[in-house]
This record gives structure tokens, C-alpha cells and sequence, in this order.
């Protein structure tokens, strides 16, 4: 029951609910309005709180099951559905028999006293522990495992629409067997059938006939949520959220007519299934997605808790009646026997839920302490990044003083954010206001996305067809290759959304300026809805005339397509041409957006670009010293022999090498690293692992101490500029090739 919901996704409806349904399950067993009206509490009893428990399976199915039928890998087919206890399937299932074993222990002594286990037999036994539940409210349990085992199985040989279809007739079994079992038990072959049936389990309310369509109804669910990403969320779910919610009225009260009909003619043998029940719970949940709330983990415990406990509490709460002699009050008087069960079960599931919160908080806290699979502890790190997030905000506002109001940063976080650590620069963006983003690849859209980033995701690069429908799964915004591709993105059916590339003269990517009316056909693709256009200008870091004349033949190229457009009644929102160097150098052309790239993180692609001043740079990148020792005249250091001592010489080992993003161009005489406020020279050849460094004019250099490589130290400061330099290439490439291994520490 207490599945894990992503908080990035906003499912706080579905938390607040929860606790809704757990109320209900005890209004089930506590009937309020008893003492007051027969068919009041028929209503609340069999017909309100029936949503309850479909309700819990629907959110395992969300959470746990959609991933059978949509993937996060694009290239799972269908073995890769086979069941294992490694998947989040088989972790759910594992946790959920340990949390019903422990639920069948807890409630053997009240099952005692109550002779619940009078004569029982194996065959019994069984029965209760597969079907039942060894107490009356514990039902939902292997109900929950055998739906659960039921989906998985049917996945490996069906589509989901499949696994749907075999689902509901399952539950039409099951509705003979339970609210119409009236009309089964007229018809002899049925009646037979059913009694059959009955001597294998109490009800049809279980995990055969009942468990497994509201179980693939939230496996849709996870497919189709709606999250607070987009910016215009608000408006989208004010189309969709009030359809759901009167056809949600709607069914509801088809589903009371059908209750009470079939009360009426005394079909029910049992009242958990109705047919409306079903379209119910389709636009219940479609109206709880569209709640905009941060999802609350103590709202998920407390539920689960309250579930539990209640009917321990009930016979507590009727115990203490009888000893004080209140029961006329506390349990003839439903209502409020009722309230003082919820309230006693609510207070009951906050502080189990407390406790086990403190619990797993220590727990994690404990293993904290052990080594990652890095081996790393914190402040202990071999090698790390070291970001500091104030000069990010001070090159977000810089860069936001260049431009025209309305004007919104679009930050290229790609490649790792340039090597910064694309979650950590994301999540401060989104704190700085911003809202849109632009990333090279699916895989890096999705990263941000589960990291609980919101806004616009834009896809810069090539997106394989297999994965279009992780574009609409992850709220993801892909760039139009080319036109062909336009074409494919709209044959797939999918709703998706897109910004068109103009190739205005770098021919990397972009449907050619020369046809726009390639470019409007886009537009009239009703699959498609064109957020964006934009193009790139590849010579806008440059100053000299035959630069200025190309960027200023894109721009014009550019406003053609879009003149176009406009004449012939297509929108042009979502502008954007320049990045960092555009930015800079054409601010007058910036639109809707900008991409701020290599800028962002305050550096530029190469030393001497009069902006840098105006720039702070993010990153450091620091070491330790692993190893001081002394060379003696003549003697060799370093693979094949790549430094010799002229004299006596102290070298340190740097715990940083090449696999680590070190360019091995800075080996013998290219490359230098601060230590002690002092510029040391790299000796010998860069390993993969590790550098050396002359250290002999830094005195007091010991094991531990810690080597910058790009950053300041004292009044000396190594730039990325400076390396780029020495190895004739860009900053770009220097920091976006930062190894994975390196550890990320946000500056204090």
C-alpha cells in the first residue's frame, strides 16, 4: 500500500487521498450512520467507501506495474518482462509479504480470542493466508500479491490492452460472484460454478477476479499522469481537470443507482463490485493526478498504518467502553464510535509512521557511514568538482541584464551541464526562477526529469523513433531534425511537442531555410504542437568581418522563415537563435529565449574574450596528494621514463589523471596545479589515475593535502581558459570530459 510516489511528479492528491480511503476502510467496518439510517449508512458504507481499496490497487499499479508496459529502456521487449526480485515489481512484492506476515502475526492473538482459528484445518489455513486474510481487514494483502503475480504473468504473453482485456473479464467473474451473484445463482450451471468456487474462498472480492483490472488501471495511470511541469500547466488542467470531474459525477451516481437497485432486488452476496465502480475509479484518479501538490511520504506511512491498526483499535476502543462503562457512548452511538476509532487510528498511524521514519532515517544515516561504491566518505574524496553556486546566480543575472524584457534563459545544461553536474545546476536554475531548459538527448531530458526538474526540456539532438514515446512519458520537447523527421515524429501518433531547427547555414540540423513552406507544412501536423523555432549561429564567437558577415546572413535568413510564417497566419512563439557567444556579441537579436552555454558557467571558449571579467567561474577541480618522495640527480619518474631529475627533486603524486578528463597534453613542461598558493609544473606523463608535479619550491607539501588543478588557491588562480590553451582546444571540451568518478561538492 504505501508505494513509493515521486515527489518530482507532484502526486499529492494521490497522498491526501489516501488517507481519505483509509478512513473509509474503517467507516466500512465501524458503519457511522448505523444508529441513525439503514440506507444513509448503506451509501457510505457500500457505495462512498468502495472506492477506497480499488483506489490502493490502482496506486500499486501506478507506481509498480507501469513499468512492464512502458519501459524506461527503449530497446526492453517483451523477455524483459520476465519476472525477478530485482525489479521494483519483485523489491514491491518482497516487502509487501514481509509487511503481511508481520500483519498476520500482530493480529494472531485477537484472532484467538476471537475463535477465528476454531477448528482449523490445513485446507483452511491455506485459505485464509491465499485468499481471505487471517483477519478480516488483512484480505487486501494477498489480494494485492496474487493480483500483482497475475499482471506480471499475463504481460509476458499480452500488450498491455491485452492484460486489460483479460483483467475485466476476470472482474465480470467476479461481479456474478458478488453484488450480482442473484442472477448467477438462478442459473444452475453458474450457481454450481460459483459454489464450487466459494469452497476455495469466501468471495470473488479478491486477488483473482478483483485485484488485477484496477491494478492495470493504474499501470495506464502511470503512462498518462499529468505533472506540473509545462508552463502551461494551469491552463491544461483547467480543460482537463473539470470533464473528469462531472463525468466523475456522473458515474458516481450511475454506480448509487446500481447499488441500490441491487439492493433492492437482493442480488448482492456481497457488495464490493459494481460495474460503474469501474469508470469511476478511472476518472477519480484522473482527477487526483490533476491536483497540483508535492507528493508527502508521511502521508503514504500514516495511511498504510492506519489500514493496519484500525481494527486493533476498534476492539481497544470497545474494551475501554465496556470498562468505563461507556458504551452507549462510545459504541452504540455509531457515529461516534466511529470518529473516536478514526481519530485514536489517525493519531495510532502518525506515530508508527513517526517512529519508522526516525527508524529508516538512522538506518540511512548508518549506511551513510560505509563507503559508496566509490569508495568514497564525504570530505575525504580523492579527486572532486567543487561548484560554487553563487557565481552561478551572479552569471545568470549577468546575462540576464544583456537582454530585452520578456527575454527567457533557455540554459544549455548538456553534457553533464558542461561537466558541472546537470541535477545540482538544474535544481538551482529552477530555484533562480528559471524555467526551460535544453539538453542533447533523451536520456539527458530524462535524468532531469527524475530528478524533479520542471519546465520546458528541450531535446536538441536526433531522438530514435523506438523512444518517441518516452518524449510524451517525460514531458520532453523535441528539436525537428529535418523534415522527414517531422514527418515521423507525427506518424506515431503521439501528442508531441516540438521546436522546429531552421539550418541557416551550418547544416549540422534544421529543415533549410530555402523551404519554408516545408517548414509551415510542420505547423499543419495535428500531432505536433510547435512550441518553438530557432536556429544556430556557428560563427558568433567570432569578430572578424567575414564572421560578422555569415552571423548577420543567418539572422537575415532566419527572419525570412519567420516572415513567412507570420504572412501566412502561422505563430511564431518561442524564438531563440543565440547562445553564450550570441548573447555577448548580438544581444539585439535575441527573442523569446536565449542558450546560454559555456557562459553560463563562467568561462568562455577560449583566453582573452573581454566578457570573462564580467564572468565567475562555477567549477573547481581539486585533488589530494597521495605521495611525497625525493628523486636523486639522474634518476627516472613516470612512465617510460618521461621525467628525469637534473638534481636532487621533491615530487607529489596527484590522486587525478586522464581517465579522470586531465588532457595527457599537459604532461612534461605543458601543465601546472596550485598547491600551497604556488604554481607546481606536471612532470613525466599523465597516468590514468594519477600525475606527478614537482614540488621542490613548496615546502612543507605532506600526504593529504590537496592539489588545485582548475580554481584558486591563495592569490594564484588556475583557469579553464589557461588549459585550453596548452592544449589547443576550447573549454567545451575540457570540462565537459570531467570523468564520471569525480565527486561532486557544492561550496559552502
Amino acid at each position: 500500500m504505501n508505494t513509493k510516489a515521486q515527489s518530482q511528479h507532484n502526486y499529492g492528491g494521490l497522498d491526501l487521498f489516501r488517507i481519505f480511503a483509509a478512513l473509509m476502510v474503517i467507516a466500512i467496518h465501524t458503519s457511522p450512520l448505523a444508529s441513525f439510517h439503514d440506507s444513509a449508512d448503506f451509501f457510505l458504507t457500500r457505495i462512498l467507501a468502495r472506492i477506497a481499496v480499488p483506489f490502493f490497487f490502482m496506486v500499486t499499479g501506478h507506481f509498480i506495474l507501469s513499468d512492464l508496459f512502458f519501459p524506461k529502456n527503449p530497446s526492453a521487449s517483451q523477455s524483459g518482462r520476465i519476472f525477478s526480485l530485482k525489479t521494483r515489481a519483485g523489491k514491491y512484492l518482497c516487502r509487501l509479504c514481509l509487511l503481511y506476515g508481520f500483519s498476520v502475526l500482530l493480529y494472531v492473538p485477537l484472532g484467538l480470542y476471537a475463535g477465528h482459528y476454531n477448528n482449523l484445518t490445513f485446507s483452511s489455513l491455506l485459505r485464509m493466508l491465499l485468499f481471505d486474510g487471517t483477519f478480516y481487514h488483512l484480505w487486501y494483502f494477498p489480494a494485492c500479491i496474487l493480483g500483482i503475480l497475475l499482471v506480471i504473468l499475463f504481460s509476458r504473453f499480452l500488450s498491455l490492452k491485452g492484460v486489460t482485456v483479460v483483467s475485466a473479464l476476470l472482474y465480470l467473474i467476479g461481479l456474478l460472484g458478488d453484488s450480482y451473484y442473484g442472477i448467477a445463482a438462478k442459473i444452475p450451471v453458474l450457481k454450481t460454478c460459483y459454489d464450487a468456487m466459494f469452497h476455495i474462498f469466501s468471495y470473488t472480492r479478491n486477488g483473482l477476479f478483483f485485484a488485477p483490472l484496477f491494478l492495470v488501471l493504474g499501470a495506464w495511470a502511470g503512462n498518462t499522469a499529468i505533472s506540473s511541469v509545462n508552463t502551461n500547466l494551469d491552463y491544461r488542467l483547467s480543460i482537463r481537470r473539470l470533464p473528469s470531474a462531472l463525468c466523475l459525477v456522473l458515474s458516481f451516481c450511475i454506480m448509487t443507482t446500481e447499488a441500490f437497485t441491487l439492493r433492492h432486488f437482493g442480488l448482492q452476496r456481497h457488495d464490493s463490485m459494481y460495474l460503474s465502480l469501474v469508470p469511476v475509479m478511472f476518472f477519480l484518479y484522473r482527477c487526483l493526478l490533476s491536483v497540483h501538490a508535492a507528493s508527502k511520504k508521511v502521508l503514504r506511512t500514516t495511511a498504510a498504518w492506519i489500514y493496519i491498526l484500525h481494527p486493533a483499535v476498534i476492539v481497544v476502543i470497545r474494551g475501554v467502553a465496556k470498562l468505563l462503562h461507556l458504551s452507549a457512548l462510545l459504541i452504540n452511538n455509531s457515529l461516534i464510535h466511529y470518529f473516536t476509532v478514526s481519530l485514536l487510528s489517525t493519531i495510532v498511524g502518525l506515530v508508527t509512521a513517526y517512529f519508522i521514519s526516525r527508524f529508516s532515517n538512522n538506518y540511512s544515516k548508518g549506511k551513510k557511514l560505509l563507503p559508496k561504491a566509490t569508495g568514497i566518505f564525504p570530505g575525504t574524496e580523492r579527486a572532486w568538482i567543487e561548484l560554487n553556486l553563487n557565481a552561478l546566480e551572479h552569471n545568470v543575472r549577468f546575462l540576464q541584464s544583456r537582454l530585452p524584457n520578456g527575454c527567457r534563459l533557455m540554459p544549455a545544461v548538456k553534457a553533464n551541464a558542461y561537466g558541472h553536474d546537470a541535477v545540482i545546476i538544474s535544481k538551482t536554475l529552477n530555484r533562480l526562477g528559471i524555467r526551460d531548459f535544453c539538453v542533447a538527448c533523451v536520456s539527458e531530458g530524462i535524468q532531469l526529469r527524475k530528478a524533479g526538474i520542471k519546465g520546458q526540456i528541450l531535446i536538441l539532438g536526433y531522438t530514435h523513433p523506438s523512444q518517441f514515446f518516452l518524449l510524451q512519458r517525460y514531458r520532453l520537447t523535441q528539436t525537428v531534425v529535418d523534415y522527414e523527421y517531422a514527418e515521423k515524429l507525427h506518424r506515431s501518433g503521439l501528442k508531441l511537442h516540438v521546436h522546429i531547427a531552421v539550418d541557416t547555414g551550418m547544416h549540422r540540423l534544421g529543415i533549410c531555410f530555402r523551404s519554408p513552406d516545408l517548414i509551415a507544412s510542420v505547423y499543419q501536423m495535428n500531432h505536433l504542437s510547435v512550441d518553438g523555432i530557432f536556429t544556430h549561429l556557428s560563427a558568433c564567437d567570432c569578430s572578424n568581418p567575414e564572421c560578422k558577415s555569415f552571423t548577420e546572413s543567418q539572422l537575415s535568413a532566419f527572419y525570412r522563415v519567420t516572415d513567412y510564417l507570420k504572412q501566412n497566419g502561422y505563430p511564431c512563439r518561442g524564438l531563440h537563435l543565440l547562445s553564450s557567444y550570441g548573447i555577448l556579441n548580438y544581444p539585439e537579436a535575441a527573442e523569446d529565449f536565449v542558450r546560454p552555454g559555456i557562459a553560463l558557467y563562467g568561462v568562455l571558449s577560449s583566453k582573452g574574450d573581454p566578457m570573462a571579467a564580467s564572468l565567475q567561474p562555477v567549477l573547481s577541480l581539486k585533488a589530494r596528494i597521495a605521495s611525497v618522495r625525493t628523486l636523486q640527480p639522474g634518476e627516472n619518474a613516470g612512465y617510460s621514463m618521461g621525467y628525469t631529475a637534473e638534481s636532487e627533486t621533491r615530487i607529489a603524486v596527484i590522486t587525478i589523471g586522464y581517465a579522470d578528463g586531465i588532457p595527457r597534453e599537459l604532461s612534461s613542461g605543458g601543465g601546472n596545479v596550485l598547491i600551497h598558493g604556488m604554481s607546481v609544473p606536471i612532470i613525466g606523463r599523465i597516468c590514468m589515475d594519477q600525475m606527478l608535479v614537482n614540488v621542490s619550491a613548496v615546502p612543507d607539501v605532506k600526504q593529504n593535502d590537496i592539489a588545485v588543478i582548475i580554481g584558486t588557491s591563495g592569490s594564484r588562480e588556475i583557469k579553464a581558459e589557461d588549459i585550453t590553451m596548452q592544449c589547443n582546444t576550447i573549454t567545451n571540451e575540457i570540462l565537459s570530459r570531467l570523468g564520471a568518478r569525480l565527486t561532486t561538492v557544492v561550496k559552502k
